[in-house]
């Protein structure tokens, strides 16, 4: 047991992080992530890229734009479909780690889906491994709906979107 804990300490030593990492009014953070698939013979290609730029509106509630960018590249088509979201985001501070819950509102456009618009809400976490650069996952619930009248009854109807990726704090 007492080499389990010298080597949870050494570990938590090698992750640790000053207090620097603290959000403040007026900081901006921008993510990236992303992801790909092919088949065996690399003839179906699906990329997807995923873009936020936040602002600390102050040391919790951050504002965000977010841009998603997907491409699929099959026999004899290609498509590029993409959505454009604003988020506002709580952001607990606990040191290291900063979990987040949210909302966000947008709009999904592109070649190959019903162009419509996305809201819903959202959570994740950051984890910082150093005072500027983070790893970020999070998780949305996005309902889609052409207007106001049909975000209530599609709302059970929505889908997850999951997000992986890195940050950086400036």
């Amino acid at each position: 047991m007492k080499k389990l804990t010298l080597i949870l300490i050494a570990i938590s030593m090698l992750f640790a992080v000053s207090n620097a990492i603290a959000y403040e009014k007026g900081n901006y953070e921008l993510t990236l992530g992303g992801s790909g698939s092919n088949d065996e013979s690399f003839d179906g290609t699906v990329f997807n890229i995923e873009a936020g730029l936040g602002y600390f509106m102050t040391p919790n509630v951050e504002a965000l734009l977010r841009q998603g960018i997907s491409f699929a590249d099959v026999p004899g088509d290609d498509n590029w479909n993409a959505s454009t979201r604003i988020s506002f985001d709580y952001n607990f501070d606990m040191r290291s780690w900063y979990p987040y819950l949210g909302v966000n509102i947008g709009y999904l456009y592109g070649d190959s889906v019903e162009e419509q618009f996305i809201a819903g809400p959202e959570l994740g976490a950051k984890f910082f491994v150093n005072d500027t650069t983070f790893i970020n996952a999070g998780i949305e619930y996005q309902f889609l709906f052409e207007n106001a009248n049909d975000a209530d009854d599609n709302f059970n109807d929505g889908r997850f979107v999951y997000l992986v990726g890195i940050g950086f704090k400036f």
